[in-house]
């Protein structure tokens, strides 16, 4: 009897730790709001994307263009009409219906006139939204778009309640497999799992988001324990110490972070001393000092990864000289810019390197380290900057570069009217083409200087399963998410 009730017992234990269901998820940077459709702050997406909030279509791990919301869509033969087909009994998280109804205020509001919406562009070819029936959407285009469900992927395309859509920033309110349980700025987000969710149920009851910015100390909570995970990890110096230890596992992908150094085209107008600044830059000593080997040079504002990549690093190669030179024949002497740095390790750690490499050529910055919030406020918005570093994280983003209001102000009507023949073309081969076309015109006219492609560096612990190890949008996905033995 005594082994049997023991046996019981040590039966009871495995299964306990074999069901473990929570789980804590470590962040560098805290959202400014949980409002995907309010924000351009990648950290929202990270928290809210599929877990709390859905779209009519999503990304999966690998890329591809999955159905979310919507279950199934087709186009007519023009390429001007989709119809999406919604799936039934979906409920927002206070229990209120989701129906086409509410697709149309989504996207409507989205690409509004006043709209605040930070990937506006998105909408813009959306000539009129429709609810055919509660259970079906038509979106009618102003011209062919071939990309509509990528664009709908987007954290910013997700679909809110007209009940719910002003109070998302602080109480979110999807329609995912997660609840926002509680927000404690500063510290942490807490999700629980939603049991009226209208699809699979996630193997997890509860998520954690908690908010680390310092690389030490989020070196010391994965160690200690307190972090399970740290899918983008602030410390890549410190990899070889959890890949030597059998507790955790090192999950290195790729992400959509081109990250550039970007430049106010306004403060900055002469494309020599742009141009000089590039050739002043050794790329592979900021991706070795700043991110300790780990990222892949580029040359222009797009993935490696990505068909259509054009390698145009050597078209701004690191010259000391002929920065010197390009300097001097604009007439450009005793310059000094503002660098803005936001708090990723990345730009701070590369900041220095760059400011350093700039000094050599006869150019001196004045370095401001900025918050999170005031880098958003500044820089983003403002536009008070000459120089700043920053990872752009949204997928194949070129397009933000016809925006001439967009935050480094570059305004060429030749590039806009390429976007717009690209956002219109739906033949696979002039597309390829078209995007090329684009990365050689901003290459060529220095709008910014192309740094490297973020690599995705991440540790956890060794029993989870389901992190995605590319990262094809901002995400911490944890609808897949769960612990092993």
């Amino acid at each position: 009897m005594l082994r049997l009730t023991t046996a019981i017992l040590l039966l009871t234990a495995s299964t306990a730790l074999a069901q473990q269901t929570d789980i804590t998820i470590g962040m560098q940077l805290e959202p400014p709001n949980l409002d995907p459709t309010g924000g351009a702050a990648a950290a929202i997406d990270e928290v809210v994307y599929a877990n709390v909030f859905e779209g009519l279509t999503r990304f999966g791990p690998d890329g591809s263009i999955q159905p979310a919301l919507a279950e199934s869509w087709d186009v007519s033969e023009d390429g001007l009409t989709w119809t999406f087909d919604l799936h039934e009994g979906v409920t927002f998280h206070d229990g209120t219906t989701m129906d086409a109804e509410d697709v149309v205020f989504s996207l409507d509001r989205a690409r509004a006139e006043d709209s605040t919406n930070a990937q506006k562009a998105l909408f813009e070819g959306i000539a009129s939204v429709e609810a055919v029936d509660a259970q079906t959407v038509r979106i009618t285009l102003a011209a062919p778009n071939g990309n509509l469900p990528f664009n709908l992927a987007w954290g910013d395309a997700v679909i809110v309640a007209p009940e719910s859509a002003e109070t998302n920033a602080s109480a979110p309110v999807g329609t995912g497999p997660f609840t926002v349980a509680d927000w404690v700025q500063g510290d942490r987000v807490e999700l629980t799992r939603n049991d009226a969710y209208w699809g699979d149920a996630p193997a997890l009851d509860r998520a954690t988001f908690k908010f680390i910015s310092d690389p030490n100390a989020a070196f010391a909570a994965v160690m200690a324990g307190d972090v399970d995970a740290f899918p983008t990890f602030p410390a890549p110096e410190t990899l070889s110490s959890f890949e030597a230890d059998p507790r955790f596992s090192v999950i290195v992908g790729s992400t959509e972070g081109e990250t550039i150094l970007a430049m106010n085209n306004v403060s900055l107008p002469d494309a020599r001393v742009r141009q000089a600044i590039t050739h002043a830059i050794d790329r592979q000593a900021i991706i070795d000092g700043a991110m300790f080997g780990y990222g892949t040079p580029i040359g222009t504002h797009f993935a490696p990864h990505n068909p259509d990549y054009v390698d145009l690093t050597d078209r701004s190669a690191h010259d000391p000289e002929r920065a010197r030179e390009l300097l001097a024949e604009a007439g450009v002497t005793d310059l000094t810019l503002r660098l803005m740095l936001p708090p990723p390790a990345y730009a701070r750690r590369g900041g220095e390197i760059i400011a350093s490499q700039l000094r050599a050529v006869g150019i001196e910055t004045e370095i401001a380290n900025l918050e999170w919030a005031q880098w958003l406020e500044q820089v983003f918005r403002g536009k008070d900057f000459d120089l700043t570093i920053v990872s752009h994280t949204e997928p194949a983003d070129i397009n933000i570069y016809a925006r001439p209001d967009y935050y480094f102000q570059y305004d060429n009507p030749a590039f806009q009217a390429l976007i717009e023949e690209l956002s219109v073309e739906t033949n696979p081969e002039q597309r390829s083409a078209l995007s090329r076309q684009a990365q050689e015109i901003i290459s060529g006219d220095y709008v910014n200087a192309y740094l490297f492609q973020l690599a995705k560096t991440g540790v956890a612990d060794a029993r989870i399963q389901g992190l995605w190890e590319n990262s094809p949008t901002q995400a911490n996905d944890l609808t897949g998410v769960s612990w092993s033995e």
